[in-house]
């Protein structure tokens, strides 16, 4: 088998599969950067307990720095009229936690390491894909070095502009959403408490999330002329930029990791296989991350893709297209679901008409508790 990309979704799923009895190519264009000794890294994500699980079972997460990873026991939303609200508490679920804040640098760092002791794989970086071709037992990728790699099957984990998806033909529909997502960590005045936050502005939704000690990093999802006024900022007025639009929930902020900043896209594609072909991760989608769901669905599809493989019989081809098939009817409901929920709120509070609506919303979904535990279990897969 072969997977293309070897980033957080790519090496988990070739690590899930070290057991597997098949023979793995990871190809990669470059190495990450993965000091785990330098500063926080500017991509946080919030891992749901799902991922941390999977992750486990992988055999990464009882490998992390415990003391890097921050778990979070609530959640509080905030609408734009000063008095709309949503809280979510682990405590009230009856779960020890909601999510877990982890680095991407921290991730990829005991990933790789792991990748290099596997001894059912190869990892072929540099590398990348130029050309696939198909035979009625195989598929054959051409790297731009002019080699070629046969293999039964071939992982597309080569991210939003995968190449993968384009050389086999799969269609994608692109969305911009004419956004920049602004991400920076600070050391907070006060201490948060393991809680995140998230303001639905008119300027866009802003998100704190905790950190170890009194850090937060945020994401502050916003037009892109603001973003590059925000980013143009001293680091002064950056931070207190940031702070009141938290109306100072944490106090002052101090800035420890320079801002910066990510287009933001909804991607859709019209199917996640192909002949000897699967797709996962951003190759399969992307969203907006307003409901800090990406990565989590990225790691999904490894984790449906390789039980899928590992229970496919000893002899049964893992190329095979109804094999394929039932990764991607696994899949489907569940990325379209949230597609099309995050896609959804972003219409909704981008929209400035429909400031009272979006603000009841929040107020009647904070009053329903059987609506509140629904969400929150969809959120820990």
């Amino acid at each position: 088998m072969i997977i293309a990309g070897a980033g957080l979704v790519g090496s988990s799923f070739a690590l899930a599969l070290r057991s597997s009895g098949l023979r793995l190519a990871l190809v990669e264009s470059h190495a990450p950067a993965c000091d785990d000794q330098a500063g926080y890294d500017d991509r946080i994500y919030a891992l749901s307990p799902g991922t941390a699980s999977f992750l486990d079972g992988s055999g990464v997460w009882q490998r992390l720095d415990s003391a890097r990873i921050t778990p979070i026991t609530e959640m509080q939303v905030y609408g734009d009229d000063g008095a709309s609200r949503l809280d979510f508490s682990a405590y009230d679920c009856g779960l020890p936690e909601l999510a877990f804040t982890a680095e991407n640098r921290l991730l990829q760092h005991v990933m790789w390491q792991q990748l290099g002791a596997q001894q059912n794989l190869t990892l072929i970086c540099p590398g990348e894909c130029e050309a696939i071709e198909w035979a009625a037992e195989y598929i054959s990728l051409r790297l731009k070095d002019g080699s070629h790699l046969d293999a039964k099957l071939l992982v597309g984990a080569d991210g939003g502009d995968s190449r993968v998806r384009e050389q086999a033909g799969i269609d994608a529909s692109q969305h911009p959403y004419q956004q920049l997502a602004v991400v920076a960590n600070f050391e907070a005045e006060k201490p948060h408490r393991n809680i995140a936050y998230q303001w639905f502005r008119k300027d866009g939704v802003l998100a704190y999330l905790p950190l170890p000690d009194k850090h937060i990093s945020i994401v502050w999802s916003t037009s892109v002329d603001h973003a590059q006024s925000l980013l143009a900022l001293a680091p002064e007025q950056f931070c207190s930029e940031v702070a009141q639009a938290g109306g100072h929930a944490l106090g002052d902020l101090r800035l420890i990791t320079p801002g910066a900043a990510f287009p933001l896209k909804l991607l859709r594609v019209d199917r996640l296989v192909n002949p000897r072909i699967a797709l996962i991760g951003d190759a399969a989608h992307v969203m907006h991350p307003l409901a800090g769901q990406g990565v989590n669905l990225g790691f999904q599809d490894a984790r449906v893709l390789a039980k899928t493989l590992l229970n496919r019989g000893v002899q049964a081809d893992c190329g095979d297209f109804r094999l394929l098939r039932r990764y991607e009817r696994a899949r489907k409901e569940d990325i379209l679901a949230m597609q099309l929920t995050t896609h959804g709120l972003q219409r909704l509070f981008s929209n400035p008409w429909l400031s009272g609506l979006r603000n009841f919303g929040l107020r009647l979904t904070n009053s329903l508790p059987q609506i509140k535990g629904f969400l929150v279990q969809r959120a820990l897969n």
